[in-house]
């Protein structure tokens, strides 16, 4: 099963709405399947449903639903946030008695630095050259491409599956007919500020229905490309078009690659750096080793563990100055191999923090009333405010 990003609601509901009730009846006869053929009639249901819940803007059904079932059968619910995703990632419109196959794409870079992590518009001349090189060595032959021309950061990205599914259509529309698309990128939201974090070119891409997406479904040979060979001209063409949108910083290139899939593949990336990040940005500000940082990690959630949070203080204060979420993704446990512990802690001795404490307890996730950032511990235990040290310039001391 895949895994998926959705936000849990600590709110349950007693009633649901009958379209909720039949979308959670829908997923459990998809989940309890027993033949591709049985699967296809559910998955038909579904999609029929979600696609208009969505398309009214009658959403609240849709996540009504995937609460319910993410409280009572996980495997319900990843049959549900799949078709989900597909309704608002994919649609299939016609034009001019052509049907098409649209789908939303993401190429993510994780990046990293000590100072600001840019978003915002793309320039006109490098929105041009990454949409080429996008088309030219990732995209099949005869697929037709619009790129939205921003860099996004997660706090940008649609909001909802409505949302996405609208924008899936839009620029879909535009990519088809060719025609300008008009987005309303002025009043997206500010960008929190991070040590490591992702950014986002959003696209378009569009087939005629039945038809390969990317170079790697080509069945000819000169057409044909892995995914490893389509990620590696993807680097070499379009990085030097990439460097100038996050200057101070260092990236790494993920594959473009369908929009879901993508913001959970960013997310897992970006939390090694998250740390690195952090201890590199702590040994510049204060000009110590990192050897003279230590780390106190505690695991937060309300019935199973959500997230780590790593508290880093210099010496043994009892101060934290640097906090990092290292957050559990869809299916991942501390059954997994390495566990979650094992991996932050190799991060961690990989950048030459050697003095660490684990607190075993499970914690309610707790986070500052005034500015609402994360709380993180200490080396005593306690659940605390990461500030720098009052001697540190004021902008070098921005980040949480």
């Amino acid at each position: 099963m895949k895994e998926h990003r959705h936000a849990r609601s600590r709110e349950r509901k007693s009633h649901l709405s009958p379209d909720a009730e039949r979308l959670v009846a829908a997923a459990l006869g998809l989940a309890n399947s027993g033949s591709r053929t049985e699967d296809r009639f559910w998955e038909a249901q579904l999609a029929a449903r979600i696609e208009r819940l969505l398309d009214s803007g009658h959403i609240q059904a849709v996540y009504d639903s995937l609460d319910r079932l993410h409280q009572t059968d996980s495997e319900a619910y990843g049959a549900l946030i799949e078709a989900v995703e597909e309704a608002a990632e994919a649609a299939t419109v016609e034009v001019d008695g052509q049907r098409w196959d649209l789908l939303l794409v993401a190429a993510p870079l994780v990046v990293w630095t000590r100072f600001r992590i840019p978003a915002g518009p793309l320039p006109a001349e490098g929105a041009q050259a990454l949409a080429a090189h996008w088309q030219a060595h990732v995209l099949a032959r005869n697929a037709r491409f619009r790129l939205s021309p921003y860099l996004y950061s997660i706090d940008q990205l649609p909001r909802d599956f409505g949302e996405l599914r609208r924008l899936t259509r839009k620029l879909g529309q535009s990519a088809i007919t060719g025609q300008a698309v008009r987005l309303d990128l002025k009043t997206l939201p500010e960008t929190a500020e991070m040590l490591a974090d992702s950014r986002f070119l959003l696209g378009v891409v569009a087939v005629p229905s039945g038809s390969a997406l990317f170079r790697w479904q080509e069945s000819e040979p000169g057409d044909h490309a892995s995914r490893v060979q389509c990620l590696e001209q993807w680097i070499a063409q379009a990085r030097p078009n990439l460097e100038p949108l996050v200057p101070g910083c260092g990236f790494e290139c993920l594959l473009p690659d369908a929009f879901h899939i993508n913001l959970r593949e960013s997310d897992r990336r970006v939390r090694p750096y998250s740390i690195r990040a952090a201890v590199h940005y702590l040994t510049h500000a204060l000009g110590i080793d990192a050897a003279q940082i230590s780390a106190a990690v505690a695991a937060f959630g309300d019935d199973r563990v959500d997230e780590y949070r790593i508290g880093l203080s210099v010496g043994d204060g009892d101060e934290v100055a640097h906090g990092i979420v290292w957050p559990m993704l869809g299916a991942e446990s501390e059954d997994d191999d390495p566990p979650p512990l094992e991996q932050i802690r190799e991060v961690l001795r990989e950048v030459g923090v050697t003095e660490m404490r684990i607190w075993p307890e499970l914690s309610e996730p707790e986070f500052c009333e005034d500015c609402g950032v994360p709380l993180y511990p200490n080396g005593k235990g306690e659940i605390v405010h990461a500030e720098m040290p009052g001697d540190v310039e004021p902008e070098s001391s921005h980040f949480h």
